[in-house]
């Protein structure tokens, strides 16, 4: 094998592509900033044992894993930022009050983690701490959207959930964890067949409940819908309320508003409701967020949070690229005067590349479409 293969779904990211990235990193970072998010820096790489502490076996099996070789004790690279957020905010930031962060770095996944991913996604996301109420949830959804509008992204469809519906269906019964995975796996797959094998034993109420899930999806009349269907589960009107209000915060934003019920990606993780946002020619969403009020509990301080994540590699793939850099191109000389003019020109924010003796420059980056020449005695940028 040639030593410049890379492994699979690993990939070099090359000028053009590189500057759409940055330039979307600092996009991002800054519409956070607007909100008052501050900026954190996680390790890439902790002690297992904290890295996947209460994460669940899902991202314990998309961590790669090594030993140190200072201590012998094994670490882990990091699959996913939200857990080292959760520890900075519960044991070295330790505020009482409100706390909101963001983050922007690497992660690496064992797989990719769904078709034509790369397994380093460049994952940006953003948690408020501290606060149980509904707006801290529609402020995620809303720096969630800003992201998607800095990136050009457009003509999104907001797709609501909560994890609470399920459980208040389950609530009271004392189920094995295979029967409780396969009713995941068949409501998630929507089999109808398969669920009603698996609640014959189930209470009417909650049988009857689970087995409307599957068809409780769409626009807002699912919501009218499972209010008649669910109106006897203990809990769920309220949830059914809270996506009703989220709903209506979102209205007129420009975004279609669709609902999933039985919807339990990530059930383990999440605590209320959560949101995903799609895309026009993305295969998945590009946004995952909501309420995960537990994330905090494993480090000792089990506070409020809701957030999202995202992938800006993806997103990057899914917006048209952005025109080249125009810059100015400039003759190589050891003058002076030749040296005050580029570097004036650079102090001015401008982009200049020298041609160097011999050669003329091959950039895919710039667009050089200036020129620095001596006319008269002094040096002039005309257009070419």
């Amino acid at each position: 094998m040639s030593a410049w293969v890379l492994p699979d779904h690993i990939a070099d990211v090359l000028p053009s592509e590189a500057r759409h990235i940055e330039e979307l990193r600092r996009g991002l970072l800054d519409a956070a900033r607007c909100y008052g998010y501050e900026l954190v820096m996680p390790p890439m790489m902790e002690h297992l044992e904290s890295l996947l502490t209460g994460t669940g076996e899902t991202l314990d099996l998309q961590t790669f894993k090594l030993v140190d070789q200072l201590s012998g004790r094994s670490m882990g690279l990091r699959a996913d930022t939200t857990p080292q957020v959760a520890r900075i905010d519960a044991h070295l930031l330790n505020r009482q009050g409100v706390t909101r962060l963001c983050y922007c770095g690497p992660v690496l996944h064992t797989r990719p983690d769904r078709p034509h991913a790369t397994r380093e996604p460049l994952q940006f996301g953003a948690e408020i701490y501290g606060h149980a109420g509904l707006e801290a949830d529609l402020e995620a959804l809303q720096l969630a959207r800003e992201c998607l509008r800095v990136a050009g992204v457009r003509d999104t469809t907001i797709d609501l959930a909560d994890v609470r519906i399920v459980r208040r269906l389950l609530s009271g019964m004392d189920l094995g964890p295979s029967l409780l995975s396969g009713l995941h796996a068949a409501l998630a797959a929507k089999d109808s067949g398969e669920l009603a094998r698996l609640t014959r034993d189930f209470p009417a109420d909650s049988r009857q409940g689970l087995l409307a899930l599957p068809q409780l999806y769409g626009d807002e009349s699912v919501l009218i819908e499972a209010q008649k269907v669910l109106e006897r589960i203990p809990g769920v009107p309220e949830v059914l309320a809270n996506l009703q209000w989220l709903a209506s915060r979102l209205d007129g934003d420009g975004a279609a508003i669709t609902f999933d019920l039985a919807d339990l990606r990530g059930y383990a993780y999440y605590s209320g409701a959560r949101f995903a946002i799609y895309a026009q020619g993305a295969s998945d969403a590009l946004v995952r967020g909501g309420r995960y009020d537990e994330v905090g509990a494993v480090f000792g301080r089990n506070r409020p949070a809701a957030g999202f994540s995202l992938d800006i590699k993806q997103l990057v793939a899914l917006v048209p690229p952005r025109a080249l850099k125009a810059a100015i191109r400039a003759p190589w000389g050891e003058a002076a005067d030749v040296h005050a003019a580029i570097s004036e020109l650079r102090c001015a924010g401008e982009t200049v590349v020298c041609v160097l003796p011999g050669h003329e420059s091959e950039v895919d980056e710039f667009h050089c479409d200036r020129e620095l020449r001596r006319i008269a005695g002094q040096w002039v940028v005309q257009t070419v």
